[in-house]
C-alpha cells in the first residue's frame, strides 16, 4: 500500500496575487510613459508644423523679381524657425531647404511619470515637417 504525502499549500496563492501585481504594475508603468510620450510628440507635431509654416515665409525676394523663380532664403528660414521657436523647449532643430521646400525637424526630452528602478526617466521625441511655396 501507498501512502501518500499531502503538501502544504497555505501561501502559495499569496506568492501569485503578488507576482500578478508586479505584472499589472509593469504593464501599467508601460502604457501611461507610451501615452504620455504620444502626447507629447503629438504636441512637438503641432509646433513643427507651425515652424515649417513660418519658414516658408523666407523668400528670396531677390531671385523672385529678379527671375520670377519661387526659391526659399536658407537663412531666412532658419531665423524664422529660430523666431517662432523662442521660448520653447526643443532639444534639436534641424531645418533644410531645397529650392521651394523647406523641412523642419524637432525634437524634445520628456519627462516619463513612472519610471521603475532601471528604466530611464527621459525619452527623446521628435517631429518632422514640410512645406512648399507655389505660384498661384
Amino acid at each position: 500500500m501507498t501512502r501518500r504525502v499531502e503538501r502544504d499549500e497555505r501561501g502559495s496563492v499569496t506568492v501569485m496575487t503578488i507576482g500578478f501585481l508586479v505584472v499589472i504594475g509593469l504593464l501599467l508603468a508601460v502604457v501611461v510613459n507610451a501615452s504620455s510620450a504620444y502626447l507629447q510628440r503629438q504636441e512637438l507635431a503641432h509646433l513643427t508644423d507651425g515652424a515649417a509654416l513660418a519658414a516658408a515665409d523666407g523668400l528670396d525676394e531677390g531671385a523672385f523679381y529678379a527671375e520670377r523663380t519661387i526659391e526659399l532664403d536658407p537663412a531666412a528660414s532658419r531665423q524664422l524657425v529660430a523666431g517662432y521657436l523662442a521660448g520653447e523647449d526643443v532639444a534639436g532643430v534641424d531645418v533644410a531647404v531645397r529650392g521651394d521646400t523647406v523641412s523642419v525637424r524637432l525634437e524634445r526630452d520628456v519627462e516619463l511619470p513612472f519610471a521603475p528602478p532601471g528604466w530611464p526617466d527621459q525619452a527623446r521625441v521628435s517631429a518632422e515637417a514640410s512645406s512648399q511655396l507655389r505660384r498661384p
